[in-house]
């Protein structure tokens, strides 16, 4: 049996050429995207339906704590612990004990995960106020009879992570990403069948079903695949075994380190519940779209890279060289496209909010006010996809200890400065408290650049200086300003035309002029755009 060292060594960093992993990003962000376009056009039906409602409010408190366990305990942490395991183990070549080690994770996942859902459905009353304290009478026993509904489909969501580990490791990355695309189907269908025929709080209840059986399709879709790559599969909680202890070392500190996005989301969820009826939803349905480069950008590169990074061999030296290679090359990539995303939330953020959200039950003032939550998103918006690829290669390095202190840190900034800037600040300055979902996304953005800091600096020290050229970020800055004064005039020009063709418009001029101005400042990621553009039939 091969066991896996918890330092770096093996073969010479000559049998370690670097990975291009250009194309495995690819592959991650198309299935991001095809399943985030599913998963904004349901919340485009959420807003045309429930609005900004109380049973809206009622849905997204109970979703995200659900999704907070899913992302945390699944992609979050057992990523983090699993795959470099698992990766090595295979580079190494001994698939017996590789599949030994997936069993027995699968086994203990699935343990305490049922624990977990058990005591979630049975005490979720007592829960109430770590999952929406602010609220009161209705929504708060409608948020309890939802929460206890989707938390099983939580514990599914888990196990459905584990099979996305085993087919990261095995390079098959499209299937994992856009198998949640089945599970926006069976809440769209729900949608579209319920909505013209349901009030809004049983419209809730029948979407929190749907939430489960599409999380069961999304588990299916992926299993078969999965038992035919993870060979010798033994599905018994082997703690005996080395690999397996390591992959529960590592697991307790990735649970915070990696989550620590959701764990922000969380608090700032949980904050929101104080604040207006409706502001709940309203920064659910925004959330759906500043995530989107987080993770389209941030998780399709940091995804492809965590298991070529966990295969790093050869000395200190050869390992340093070949992981700042493969860093800079992602943050450059990272940095191409979300620094015109956040430039465009705070451009267009009322733009995307019209164009997505404003029909049926939700108005115009509704979409003003997550115009802001997108413009204070944007704060924080290149900060939290960098440091995703920075915490890869911490646990690349077998490393999870170090995030999680940075981690913890950045917690404690956005608890406390989400507390003031969302509840505290409005009522200061004299605005009305709505604004405060505003600072919920400012302070959390603020926090997100003080650990990516801490994350970039304490990783030098070990590598050596990685990161992005001051002058690249220079001209993508410019190009998006550019881009957004150009396409700040052609929605002057269309003004009074319906919100979905303004926004169409004014994007896609906005995305052309950017590419344009990127490409003629001979920057390599925009003539790899363009390339790619002109292969495709």
């Amino acid at each position: 049996m091969t066991v896996v060292d918890e330092g770096v060594g093996g073969e010479p960093a000559e049998a370690m050429p670097t990975r291009r992993t250009g194309g495995a990003a690819a592959l991650v962000a198309t299935g991001i995207l095809v399943s985030r376009v599913f998963g904004i056009f349901r919340q485009m039906l959420m807003a045309r339906y429930l609005g900004a409602s109380a049973s809206a409010d009622a849905f997204t408190a109970s979703f995200k704590v659900t999704n907070f366990l899913q992302n945390l305990f699944g992609e979050g942490a057992l990523s983090a612990s699993f795959i470099p395991v698992y990766s090595k183990l295979l580079e190494s070549g001994d698939e017996e004990e590789a599949g030994r080690v997936a069993g027995a994770v699968a086994a203990l996942l699935a343990l305490v995960v049922s624990i977990i859902v058990l005591i979630g459905v049975v005490a979720t009353p007592v829960l109430i106020p770590l999952i929406a304290k602010g609220f009161t009478g209705e929504r708060r026993e409608l948020t309890i009879r939802l929460t206890r509904i989707l938390f099983p489909g939580a514990g599914i969501f888990v196990i459905s992570a584990w099979c996305l580990g085993v087919l990261n490791s095995h390079r098959r990355f499209l299937l994992a990403y856009l198998a949640p695309v089945l599970w926006n189907i069976v809440m769209i269908a729900a949608l579209v069948w319920a909505g013209p025929r349901q009030g809004e709080r049983d419209l809730a209840v029948t979407l929190a079903w749907a939430s489960v059986a599409g999380a069961t399709l999304q588990f299916l879709i992926q299993l078969p695949l999965t038992l035919r790559l993870a060979r010798g599969l033994s599905f018994r909680p082997d703690v005996g075994s080395a690999n397996v202890r390591v992959v529960a070392k590592n697991f307790g500190p990735a649970f915070v380190s990696r989550g620590v996005v959701q764990i922000s989301s969380y608090i700032d969820n949980w904050l929101a519940t104080f604040l207006p009826y409706g502001m709940v939803a309203t920064f659910g349905y925004a959330s759906a779209v500043f995530v989107l480069p987080v993770s389209l950008f941030g998780m399709s590169v940091s995804a492809a890279q965590l298991p070529e990074l966990s295969r790093a061999s050869g000395d200190h030296t050869e390992v340093s060289a070949y992981l700042r290679r493969m860093l800079d090359r992602g943050l450059r990539q990272i940095a191409y496209f979300v620094v015109p995303s956040a430039a465009a939330f705070v451009a267009f953020g009322d733009v995307i909010a019209a164009a997505l959200f404003q029909h049926g039950n939700f108005g115009a003032e509704d979409t003003r006010y997550a115009w802001g939550i997108l413009a204070g998103a944007a704060v924080g918006l290149l900060a939290m996809t960098m440091g995703r690829l920075y915490s890869s290669a911490y646990y690349a390095l077998r490393d999870t200890r170090t995030p999680l202190r940075f981690a913890v840190i950045r917690v404690i900034l956005t608890s406390l400065l989400g507390y003031f800037c969302a509840l505290r600040l409005p009522g200061m300055l004299g605005i009305d408290r709505h604004w405060g979902a505003a600072g919920l996304t400012v302070s959390a953005g603020v926090a997100g650049w003080i650990e990516f800091v801490m994350l970039r600096a304490g990783l030098n020290r070990r590598i050596g200086d990685t990161g992005i050229p001051s002058r690249m970020v220079t001209m993508l800055w410019g190009s998006a300003i550019l881009a957004a004064a150009v396409a700040w005039l052609m929605r002057r020009v269309m003004a009074g035309q319906r919100h979905i063709f303004v926004g169409l418009v004014v994007l896609g001029v906005y995305g052309l002029v950017y590419l344009a101005a990127t490409y003629a400042l001979g920057i390599p990621e925009a003539r790899g755009v363009l390339a790619r553009i002109r292969r495709r039939p």
